[in-house]
């Protein structure tokens, strides 16, 4: 693909083979963003200087580390979470089920910073264990965090935030654990679809001790043990 405003093609007569040089920006994007699915969705909420809370989604969010536990996120354009975390670093990830899908995408309106997200979405401020901002009292499980870094590259914005604390709903633990049917996740796609779990599969993880000294091959891979 030659040129930097090529649009993709509508059909391919061969593998696509593009750096993001090669498209504009917002084909790259739907071709990045229709690749990397589904994404979970961190419902961020941050809160200003002067109390004025602020939800929003991000669906460049993900689990970082556990030793210690990180999750980061990253936002396109300041917004006003990025601008409120400068000032009051730390932020709370609500995490979205099906039921919370419609007011969690009104929050991700272009609302002017002294407007308060929570309010216009009917959504509940439950305050935090170990954060200034408020957690959204209609989601299922939240995770304090208090940002450790912000990297701004042009117009991008990641956080890296610390956890330092969990929350769960009863009514989403069962047999000692976070049931993924019971939190009942909304997946992000591209542009403006999203996706519920499907069918769940566990997998055995391979251990060195049995496979040493045996032919390498698929023969003793794991197979799946479990369908859900």
């Amino acid at each position: 693909m030659a040129g930097s405003h090529t649009a993709p093609p509508e059909t391919l007569d061969r593998d696509l083979d593009v750096g993001p040089e090669d498209f504009q920006e917002r084909h790259f994007y739907q071709l990045m963003t229709g690749m990397v699915i589904p994404r979970p969705i961190g419902w961020i909420s941050t809160i200003s200087e002067t109390g004025i809370a602020n939800v929003s989604p991000y669906s460049y969010f993900n689990l970082m580390g556990s030793d210690p536990f990180y999750c980061a996120f990253g936002s396109t354009g300041e917004k006003d979470n990025v601008t409120n975390m400068r000032k009051v670093p730390e932020f709370v990830v609500n995490i979205v089920s099906m039921d919370l899908i419609e007011q969690m995408n009104f929050s991700s309106g272009d609302f002017p910073p002294e407007e308060d997200e929570f309010e216009w979405a009917g959504l509940t401020k439950v305050p935090a264990a170990k954060v200034r901002p408020p957690r959204v009292g209609e989601a299922k499980a939240h995770l304090e965090c208090k940002v450790m870094q912000i990297v701004d590259d042009n117009n991008t914005h990641i956080v890296l935030g610390r956890i330092v604390h969990a929350h769960v709903s009863k009514s989403v633990w069962k047999n000692g654990r976070i049931d993924p049917r019971l939190l009942d996740p909304a997946c992000r796609l591209s542009g403006s679809a999203y996706a519920q779990l499907g069918e769940i599969v566990n997998v055995a993880r391979p251990e060195w001790s049995a496979l040493k000294g045996t032919p390498k091959g698929t023969a003793l891979m794991p197979r799946i043990v479990k369908r859900k």
